[in-house]
């Protein structure tokens, strides 16, 4: 055994990464591809959260719209022909409630549509819209 400094051991390392560690290129490449899928989980996370939203309101229009057709069943007093409109809330929400009366050929009975929305009249949306026939009284 030799105690003489090996001369090859300079060349053997000249090729060779120092430490297994990672690039600056490949970390980088990385955070890009978690980036992406992040703002991805993200798109989906927001598109969840507005459609479920979306269809609250449309169950809570619903529900405002067959409140105000059983108020009329209820109250029993005479359907007269025409059309309002009134602010109606459900669950904390403000709607507006639009009414209609119309006749049938039976002239016993009336026609009545209820139509909820909510929003300006430019960009009205339309939760529920209902449709029952009632006696006259």
């Amino acid at each position: 055994m030799s105690h003489w400094p090996d001369r090859n051991a300079g060349a053997r390392t000249c090729g060779r990464r120092h430490g297994g560690g990672f690039t600056l290129l490949e970390v980088l490449v990385a955070l890009v591809i978690i980036g992406v899928a992040l703002a991805a989980a993200m798109r989906g996370a927001l598109a969840l959260t507005g459609a479920a939203e979306d269809t609250r309101l449309k169950m809570l229009g619903t529900l405002a719209a067959e409140n105000r057709l059983l108020e009329l069943r209820l109250l029993r007093q005479r359907l007269e022909l025409g059309q309002a409109t009134g602010d109606c809330e459900e669950g904390g929400v403000q709607f507006v409630c639009e009414q209609t009366i119309r006749g049938t050929p039976n002239p016993f009975f009336r026609r009545v549509e209820v139509r909820v929305s909510r929003g300006t009249d430019a960009g009205r949306r339309v939760y529920a819209e209902l449709m029952t026939v009632l006696p006259t009284q």
